[in-house]
């Protein structure tokens, strides 16, 4: 693909032999060396001054090293603006990569070889990956004139925007298979999501079953400890009863034993009490034996000495048998 470069000061445009080294081969990796063609003008003060003469110079220099960036921007100094000096500003940027600049200034430079400007806007346009535009700038450029290199960068253009769009239906179709993938994945994963979710229910569901079962083990468990106690609290209340019985019954025991204890006491006491009395008494008859003896004994002291008959009865002894006429012996 080759840029059709302008040529200041001349009405006619350089030979085709001239111009093809400037032509690019897609597909080939081939790329000629490019020559841009040199200014052959004079400039008078009426035209341009000395100034914008060296700037010139100096932008189609940088040109020639590669400089694109340089380039352009050194006819972006100049203070003067043509159709061609915009063309070949338009140029450096194409040259720089800078296709959106490039358009800008191609769209600028209308004034030079129409043919020429469309076949460049073409390109721009093609590096861009913009075929639609680039085909019509093709297309523009070969009714104006035809060229063998326009037709082929047209037929290009085309199979480039076949493929394009192949590459686009491939693409829509890949993101459709990839949507559908995704949409089956996704399901696929709500599945196993849901089933996962399923049996974690399923598994909190058996653990509550686990754990109810538990707990209804425990209450019965309960119930049957509350039943034991249950049936053992009448026999320990009828044992209870028997022991209170027993207790009662000891106690009755106790207290008749106590009673018969007191009484025995009280017999033992009355007896006491009666030995005391009889002893009592016994002391009392031997004192009154004694006070009789003491008066017996002075009695008969007394009859002794007045010589009393000998035969004679101790007082409180045996009663002699009356006699009939009871006559005392003295």
């Amino acid at each position: 693909m080759r840029i059709h470069y302008s040529m200041p000061g001349f009405q006619k445009r350089a030979e085709k032999s001239k111009r093809e080294p400037g032509m690019f081969f897609f597909g080939k990796g081939v790329l000629p060396a490019l020559f841009i063609a040199s200014y052959a003008i004079f400039f008078t003060p009426a035209n341009a001054g000395l100034m914008d003469f060296k700037t010139i110079e100096q932008a189609r220099q940088a040109y020639e090293k590669g400089e694109y960036q340089k380039s352009a921007q050194l006819y972006g100094e100049l203070k003067k603006e043509t159709p061609e000096l915009e063309y070949d500003r338009g140029n450096a940027y194409y040259k720089a990569k800078q296709y959106d600049k490039a358009l800008e200034f191609y769209q600028k430079a209308r004034g030079v070889d129409e043919a020429e400007r469309e076949h460049n806007i073409g390109n721009s346009y093609f590096q861009q990956k913009k075929y639609d535009e680039a085909i019509k700038a093709y297309e523009k450029a070969l009714k104006i004139r035809e060229d063998k290199e326009t037709r082929f960068n047209l037929e290009l253009a085309k199979k480039k925007k076949e493929q394009q769009k192949k590459k686009q239906q491939q693409k829509k179709q890949d993101q459709k298979k990839n949507e559908k993938k995704k949409k089956e994945q996704n399901k696929q994963n709500q599945q196993k999501d849901k089933q996962k979710k399923k049996e974690e229910q399923k598994k909190q569901d058996q653990k509550k079953d686990q754990q109810k079962k538990g707990d209804q083990k425990k209450k019965d468990q309960q119930k049957k400890e509350q039943k034991k106690e249950n049936q053992k609290k009448p026999n320990q209340q009828k044992k209870g009863q028997k022991d209170q019985k027993k207790e009662e019954k000891r106690n009755q025991q106790g207290e008749k034993e106590e009673q018969k204890s007191q009484k025995e006491k009280q017999d033992r006491k009355k007896e006491q009490g009666s030995a005391a009395g009889s002893e009592q008494k016994e002391q009392k008859m031997s004192k009154e034996q004694q006070m009789t003896q003491k008066e017996l004994k002075r009695l008969l002291k007394k009859l002794n000495q007045k010589k009393l008959p000998s035969m004679m009865y101790q007082a409180g002894g045996a009663k002699k048998p009356k006699r009939e006429n009871e006559v005392n012996p003295w």
